[in-house]
């Protein structure tokens, strides 16, 4: 993230980062509305249509950036994943787990009835969201409620996950 290639295209140094043609846009809830909004399909639609389902997914798109990654996550990724550079910081470590358990917790009881993924039957941009969340709360041993895991597992079933796992590993 620190060569000039790379700080060209994000110079704040961050990642992800997508170049689609002349737009480059970072922040991961820009990025999956983004490609939810400029590649559904008739077939698969990643965003709602209807201004109710959209508020549903703008409301779970807050809740996973800031509830679980921002306020946890994060904390994570710099004090366990990288202490040489951030440093060590257990008792901030501890409180991320302890906050994600607890928003993870919260939204269990938010999980549709209607259908396998967030907003019910249709798969969305927030389903990438948190399928992606869940996959980095595993690698850092956080505590996931039993209906999380199992949405995690319908998810990563598809095979549109295996692709984009695929194609997210570098060579």
């Amino acid at each position: 993230m620190q060569e000039d290639a790379f700080q060209r295209v994000s110079p704040q140094g961050k990642i992800p980062v997508l170049e689609d043609g002349a737009l480059v846009l970072s922040e991961s809830p820009a990025i999956v509305t983004y490609l939810a909004e400029r590649y559904s399909s008739a077939e698969n639609r990643l965003i709602p249509d209807s201004v109710l389902d959209r508020a549903r997914y703008f409301e779970w798109l807050s809740f996973i950036s800031m509830e679980l990654d921002a306020t946890s996550i994060y904390v994570l990724r710099r004090h366990v994943g990288l202490p040489q550079i951030y440093g060590d910081a257990p008792n901030a470590s501890a409180v991320a787990r302890d906050y994600f358990a607890r928003m993870i917790g919260s939204a269990v009881t938010r999980l549709s009835k209607e259908g396998p993924y967030l907003l019910g039957q249709q798969f969305s941009g927030v389903d990438i969201l948190m399928t992606s969340c869940l996959d980095i709360a595993e690698r850092y041993d956080l505590t996931v409620p039993e209906p999380f895991k199992h949405y995690r597992e319908r998810v990563s079933q598809r095979p549109a996950y295996a692709t984009a796992i695929a194609a997210n590993k570098p060579q």
